[in-house]
């Protein structure tokens, strides 16, 4: 069986387009991980995507995540909600100054808390900062994502709300995969 997926790019086109949210309330850290860790970055993509059928990386090798980390530029930034991972936002270098927010989520438990705009706000404007933490970078001209009808039902509004402008839309087949979830039986909030 297979299912039709709308996959919607955004972009903002300068560092002016940010739009932030407001800070949530309550102990929320925004830190960047600054040791490449496969096994985070796994947990992470798995944690956040597993409702949502994240399953791309899932078959990825320790070396695959380790290459990934080690690219210079490459970051990833979580949230912490009174110490606990609660999502991320991973930074992608691309060629000419872009930037791509290649993955961004919350854990299911943390969703709809406010945690997601703040997240995404700090993760667009360390997009803009990059090559301040990255000598010899360019100075980035472009940010970058895209989301689909797979991805969780606020992602589009939170990324219109960022400030993000829609410049492409395809429609695509794809196999309907089962969403495995971090692991049997865990739920959402």
């Amino acid at each position: 069986m297979s299912i039709a997926v709308t996959t919607w790019s955004l972009e903002q086109v300068s560092p002016a387009d940010q739009l932030p949210a407001a800070a949530p309330d309550g102990d929320v850290r925004i830190v960047r991980a600054e040791v490449p860790s496969p096994e985070f970055s796994r947990y992470l993509y798995a944690a956040v995507g597993g409702d949502i059928r994240w399953t791309d990386r899932l078959g990825w090798t320790y070396a695959q995540w380790q290459e990934d980390l080690d690219r210079p530029g490459a970051e990833t930034w979580v949230a912490y909600d009174r110490g606990t991972p609660a999502g991320y936002v991973q930074l992608d270098p691309q060629d000419d100054g872009v930037v791509e927010i290649v993955y961004f989520g919350l854990i299911p438990a943390f969703r709809g808390r406010r945690i997601g705009g703040h997240l995404l706000s700090h993760g667009v404007a360390r997009a803009w900062d990059l090559a301040d933490r990255w000598p010899g970078r360019a100075q980035t001209k472009r940010v970058w994502l895209h989301t689909c009808s797979k991805d969780g039902e606020h992602a589009m509004d939170n990324y219109l709300r960022r400030g993000f402008k829609l410049f492409d839309t395809k429609v695509e087949e794809e196999p309907d995969v089962t969403a495995p979830g971090p692991w049997p039986g865990a739920h959402s909030n």
